[in-house]
């Protein structure tokens, strides 16, 4: 399991997020405090603190793609 951080400002960039992380078939967690939600769940994210960066779980050995595709994202 690989985590990064990443910063989900506007509805737009949730919209674009979710379009993204649906195309990869392993599973993607984002974690806010104690919650954590399905990457792929549109409702699910917009239960989460989105003022804050978000910790995303990616259970992959194989993270190279999915990183490239949302580096937009991708805060330190």
């Amino acid at each position: 399991m690989k985590s990064i951080n990443i910063m989900l400002s506007t509805i737009n960039d949730v919209k674009d997020f979710v379009s993204i992380v649906s195309q990869f078939d392993f599973e993607i967690d984002l974690v806010s405090g104690r919650y954590a939600v399905d990457a792929k769940s549109i409702m699910g994210i917009f239960s989460l603190d989105l003022s804050k960066p978000i910790k995303v779980n990616i259970h992959s050995d194989n993270t190279d793609a999915f990183i490239e595709a949302v580096k937009r994202f991708i805060v330190e």
